[in-house]
């Protein structure tokens, strides 16, 4: 579990981060939505302790990330995967040494150890078979599914995605939504996705904390959310025609029902 408590982020005098406080839970996919510029890039920055806080606390378990120091830190970020909004996988070297990157960075394993986990992340994301290919050799969404084994390589217990469906047609990122969710469930992992696909949303968000110019503007299900009689979160919810279209055939049946 994540907790983060009345955190305070400003640039040049511009609050960013507006005391935002809320818990992430485990064994759940808990999405940050909100616009380009809302703050919830900056937020997860300060999660993952790139970006130090003005104020507050980050709980990892009970643990103020804040107030670390460098040995604690770098105990702490073994426990983390990450998925960057790009895959970010090294162009020179094959998906099993992409894999095997942070196993060598941070265990002492022996060679085959290593080789043999990387072997079997790519086996859990059905890319068993491409572990002798470079990354320009395979499709976007194969990167991405090399990325999240990369990621789930340490055995995480809590999981980052930025913009994980970034750049992927439709199908393509309801699978990579689906395998997401299903680690998470699997691993019990604390998952935290930035985004701004209200598909994915739908689809896998279990716990959704909206973020609007820098503040927590609301938290629920998403449920709650096609319920909600929060302005702000209906106008970005349902810019997009599609849902837009939803929320009219739910009130249709609920007046007649």
């Amino acid at each position: 579990m994540i907790a983060t408590k009345d955190i305070y982020k400003s640039f040049d005098e511009k609050t960013v981060i507006d005391d935002i406080s809320v818990t992430f839970d485990a064994g759940k996919t808990n999405l940050i939505i909100g616009r380009s510029g809302s703050g919830k890039t900056v937020f997860m920055k300060i999660l993952i302790g790139l970006l130090r806080p003005d104020s507050g606390q980050i709980l990892y378990n009970g643990r103020n990330l804040p107030s670390m120091r460098k040995k604690e830190l770098n105990l702490l970020r073994r426990e983390m995967g990450m998925l960057f909004q790009g895959s970010a996988l090294f162009d020179s070297m094959t998906v099993l040494e992409n894999v095997m990157f942070p196993l060598t960075m941070f265990t002492r394993d022996t060679w085959k150890e290593r080789e043999k986990r990387a072997n079997f992340c790519l086996e859990r994301v059905n890319l068993e078979e491409a572990g002798h290919l470079y990354p320009g050799e395979i499709s976007g969404g194969m990167m991405k599914r090399a990325a999240i084994a990369r990621a789930i390589a340490l055995n995480p217990k809590y999981l980052f995605c930025d913009e994980p469906n970034s750049g992927l047609d439709p199908k393509t990122s309801l699978l990579i939504d689906d395998l997401i969710h299903d680690l998470t469930t699997e691993y019990n992992m604390t998952t935290v996705i930035n985004t701004h696909d209200m598909n994915s949303v739908m689809n896998i968000g279990e716990k959704i904390i909206f973020i609007n110019e820098g503040k927590k503007e609301w938290e629920g299900t998403k449920e709650g959310i096609m319920n909600s009689n929060n302005q702000t979160l209906n106008d970005f919810v349902f810019a997009s025609d599609l849902f837009k279209r939803i929320k009219e055939v739910e009130n249709i049946m609920y007046e007649e029902g």
